[in-house]
């Protein structure tokens, strides 16, 4: 990890869950390349929380310009309950039938648990970004926060159910993995992960390092001025790629959510 990335993760720990490490100080270029991984990763607030904690730091040798950047953007951290998603979905159809089914026989029970039911959309909505985008440590870091502040109300029973029958279960481990070997969580608070993952913490250097340098514009067909239908390559590899990463820990929605995006991609052609 180079220094950008170790600064990076350093801010976001401290930001999210008030951990201290000292800041190595960096080339204005540096921080700017910090910044854009910032930006990717939609973890703005955090960044700017972290940044506050480390104000006395003799290594924090923001530029001007970032700095001014930063105090116009003071406003905005949402609440952790506005961060939880109301609703979710799956692109597998079956899939997602199943999961608008548990939902609403979870609300409707005589025992809800409504923190069970938050972890839940948390995983999906964090496993659906993660196919669509890459490494998605905003919501993460939500899930670390939550664990945190209202854990030992979540029944994580009834959640091990719900993942195994989404078949979500390895993408809950591998977010779990991404807390434990990223931002510092012990495993048992984790319930749901019950193996430690050596591919997390590569698979999130990875996917900030590339999300922060992808360029390519985000259309997959469309026709040229002749009629033609034209095709991007670049962003056909990125999302087989990613696809590729993610499929060993759940195979159907991976796969369903790579075909539903090509799909939903032809009939966009423009006419």
């Amino acid at each position: 990890m180079d220094i950008i990335q170790r600064n990076f993760f350093r801010i976001l720990c401290s930001g999210a869950f008030g951990t201290q490490s000292s800041i190595e100080p960096m080339s204005p270029f540096k921080w700017r390349r910090l910044m854009q991984m910032v930006e990717a990763q939609q973890v703005m607030p955090v960044f700017i929380n972290g940044i506050a904690q480390h104000a006395m730091d003799e290594g924090l040798n923001l530029p001007e310009g970032i700095i001014a950047d930063l105090r116009g953007r003071q406003d905005e951290r949402k609440s952790l309950a506005a961060r939880i998603p109301k609703t979710v979905r799956l692109s597998n159809a079956f899939l997602n039938r199943r999961l608008k089914n548990l939902i609403y026989n979870e609300l409707h029970s005589i025992d809800t648990s409504v923190e069970a039911l938050d972890m839940l959309k948390l995983i999906v909505s964090n496993s659906e970004v993660m196919f669509t985008r890459g490494m998605n440590l905003g919501g993460i870091i939500t899930m670390g926060e939550y664990l945190r502040t209202r854990g030992d109300k979540v029944d994580f029973v009834k959640l091990d159910n719900w993942l195994t029958a989404l078949q979500l279960h390895g993408m809950a481990e591998l977010q779990g993995n991404v807390l434990i070997s990223v931002f510092g969580f012990e495993q048992d608070e984790l319930p749901f992960v019950t193996k430690s993952d050596p591919k997390a913490y590569r698979l999130t250097l990875r996917s900030v390092s590339d999300l922060a340098k992808d360029t390519a514009q985000e259309w997959h067909f469309r026709q040229n001025s002749a009629g033609f239908v034209q095709n991007n390559n670049a962003v056909l590899r990125r999302n087989l790629s990613r696809s590729l990463r993610y499929v060993g820990y759940a195979p159907v929605e991976t796969t369903s959510n790579f075909f539903r995006n090509f799909v939903k991609s032809l009939s966009e052609i423009e006419e």
